[in-house]
């Protein structure tokens, strides 16, 4: 291909992005009267980067920990039968609540990691779910822990991820990557997706998410609530785990999260004390 030719594909490939940037801004989602969006996430995400290439990058991340089994020591599930039993189950009734936007495109896989020291989840772009044991054991009950996962789960499901690479790598480099299997960039963009720190406005929309989520199960909706209202506990106690330094203040997210499970209904769900403490029984 000649410089005149892909000078014009460049051209091309411009105006396009215009058209449908100029597109994005003028299209919004419709808002409920809880403040969610009603269908997915929209926006530019949704416009130039594909859920096929959320997967790619999600993919690249799950590359990234496989190759570090000494940083992450992954459970193998055919020797942890017991365990992944209920972590599936809590993954499929999150799932199957209805309100997971992309729930039949992404892969939604979960992993455990053994690691009793930290209290932490992720969920990688195209839906690749990492719990970590310490997090499982601090825990009291599985709605405290449905309701990480299902904070995790949202920023996934709303395309957080991809939205912070776009802004890391601009939209074009972004693409590139994307598009080519064998860029050497690629091992870069897993580890940055490995220590990506959300905005403040993105934790808010997960937190909102998982309680939606978890509205649509036997669960109840607060669960995130109680998980924060267990940290704000052993800060008080002198114990406050690190993994509220990337995040927003426990206590305004402990009243928004009250907010919405007001304004949907105020359903008052299950917590399953027994059968949790089967699964943390489970774990080595």
């Amino acid at each position: 291909m000649d410089n005149k030719l892909r000078s014009s594909y460049k051209v091309i490939i411009v105006v396009v992005l215009t058209i449908m940037v100029s597109g994005a801004c003028k299209k919004k989602n419709a808002i409920d009267k809880c403040g969610g969006t009603e269908g997915g996430p929209g926006g530019l995400v949704s416009l130039l980067v594909s859920t096929d290439q959320d997967i790619t990058m999600g993919l690249a991340a799950v590359k990234e920990i496989e190759s570090n089994p000494s940083k992450y020591q992954v459970l193998d599930s055919s020797k942890n039968v017991k365990a992944y039993g209920h972590i599936y189950r809590i993954t499929k009734n999150i799932l199957n609540s209805g309100n997971v936007f992309y729930k039949n495109e992404f892969a939604w896989r979960i992993r455990i990691i053994k690691d009793d020291s930290t209290l932490n989840a992720f969920c990688t772009p195209g839906g690749y779910i990492y719990v970590y044991t310490g997090l499982i054991k601090f825990l009291d009950n599985e709605t405290q822990l449905a309701g990480v996962m299902g904070h995790e789960m949202g920023h996934a499901d709303r395309r957080h991820g991809a939205k912070q690479m776009i802004q890391q790598y601009g939209i074009s480099m972004l693409l590139s990557i994307l598009t080519d299997s064998t860029s050497s960039k690629l091992p870069e963009l897993a580890a940055n997706l490995l220590l990506l720190k959300y905005s403040r406005s993105d934790e808010t929309e997960a937190d909102n998410y998982s309680v939606r989520y978890l509205y649509g199960t036997e669960y109840d909706p607060r669960g995130a609530k109680y998980f924060f209202e267990k940290l704000i506990a052993a800060g008080q106690t002198g114990g406050m785990p690190a993994f509220l330094s990337t995040h927003p203040n426990p206590e305004d997210r402990v009243a928004n999260i009250d907010k919405l499970w007001e304004c949907l209904g105020s359903k008052v769900g299950q917590t399953f004390v027994t059968q949790y403490m089967d699964f943390k029984s489970s774990l080595p």
